[in-house]
């Protein structure tokens, strides 16, 4: 059976793509299954530092497949399969120690956008819409909540899903929803920008700061000061931190960045620091 979703690697960049484009990307049984598989690859694959998730087609992704959320009255059903693995992918997402980079290729709507506040960098062309339509079907963007309040202002939070507004990519970014909108000719050097600032930073640092990130706002201030100042002392004096700081003085690439390209060694392996692309199944 054919994947809707698909998996490459090649320079520290696991790029996973939604590739449905008869039904928009929409988040059908199928489709999640496989997101869920491939993201777990994405993790567990070493030489994978960078998770890019993109979309085939002109939308990113539309969200439920709705046909799929019917009750045939017959059928005894008691419920849709609503849910299937999206509420663990959106937590493979925000939890992942990699960073992520949402490239859409298009508009997203309802779910789709859930995908999107998952992600910790999202960047769109400035011609992609978005909506939060679920009110508009007499259903509730429950799920997509969790990730999507996190990032929006309350203000703008309010007026969009309870509205169903449709909005655009620049008032997107002014929103929180995304990192960046640009021209779509400049999507893919932008995507390309992040990676490659990303993959120089050590691993371990960068989980670390995606935490703190979420969690240093919340705590008390003093209690703020004291506990960053034990992790800034434990990082200074790590393995990670030490070859950093060994890399600067001798004026050279840290152990974790990745060969350029040319100086690689030949692919072998799905493993390898080369680009690998999976073969149609």
């Amino acid at each position: 059976m054919t994947r809707l979703v698909h998996r490459e690697l090649a320079g520290g960049v696991a790029t996973i793509t939604l590739d449905s484009p008869p039904n928009r990307n929409a988040l059908s049984v199928r489709l999640l299954g496989d997101l869920e598989e491939r993201l777990t690859w994405a993790l567990a694959e070493p030489e994978a530092r960078v998770i890019v998730l993109t979309g085939t087609g002109p939308v990113f992704c539309s969200g439920a497949d709705l046909k799929e959320q019917r009750i045939e009255p017959a059928s005894g059903a008691a419920d849709a399969p609503v849910t299937a693995s999206f509420p663990e992918i959106m937590a493979l997402l925000w939890e992942s120690p990699k960073p992520v980079v949402c490239r859409l290729n298009g508009t997203a709507r309802a779910g789709g956008l859930g995908l999107v506040a998952a992600c910790d960098f999202a960047v769109a062309p400035l011609t992609a819409s978005f909506a939060f339509s679920e009110v508009r079907l007499g259903v509730v963007p429950a799920m997509i909540s969790v990730p999507v309040l996190r990032r929006l202002n309350p203000r703008a939070a309010a007026e969009y899903l309870m509205t169903g507004e449709v909005f655009d990519a620049a008032r997107a970014v002014e929103i929180g929803l995304l990192s960046r909108a640009v021209p779509a000719e400049e999507l893919d050097a932008t995507v390309a920008h992040y990676a490659d600032m990303l993959v120089k930073g050590g691993p371990e640092a960068l989980a670390i700061t995606k935490r703190l990130v979420r969690e240093v706002p919340a705590m008390p201030f003093e209690e703020g000061l004291r506990r960053m100042a034990a992790l800034s002392a434990q990082r200074f004096t790590s393995q990670e931190g030490q070859e950093g700081i060994a890399a600067f003085m001798a004026k050279r690439p840290p152990s974790w960045v990745p060969a350029a390209p040319g100086d690689e060694k030949p692919a072998d392996s799905a493993g390898s620091a080369g680009s690998t692309e999976e073969k149609p199944s």
